[in-house]
């Protein structure tokens, strides 16, 4: 079911990673020891920003911050993307980030 995200311009990976980090499956232009480590990462900075939005609800008393709706790393070149246990590596260039996101939730709900 997520390897239709690579129908999706400028995505060039998807992962899906459980709970504890670990790569469940992966398509794309990586070898699996790089999909894993991509898998890992966003499970570490999901994490991270569950704990920030967790934060940040608190101290301002606005709703709406948690749980967060997913999270976006953008370079240069290239952006890593992910919602849930999702993450896409997408070019750029060619990538719509909306478009991207919005998949990415639809396809979390799977």
């Amino acid at each position: 079911m997520i390897k239709r995200l690579l129908a999706l311009d400028g995505v060039s990976v998807v992962c899906q990673f459980r709970d504890d980090g670990a790569l469940v499956e992966g398509y794309g232009v990586l070898g699996e020891e790089m999909m894993g480590r991509l898998a890992k990462f966003a499970h570490d900075y999901k994490r991270m920003v569950q704990g920030n939005t967790d934060q940040f609800s608190m101290f301002t008393q606005l709703p709406g911050w948690t749980p967060p709706g997913g999270w976006i790393v953008r370079g240069t070149m290239a952006s890593v993307c992910s919602v849930g246990n999702l993450v896409c590596f997408v070019d750029n260039r060619e990538a719509s980030l909306n478009e991207v996101m919005k998949e990415l939730a639809e396809v979390s709900r799977y």
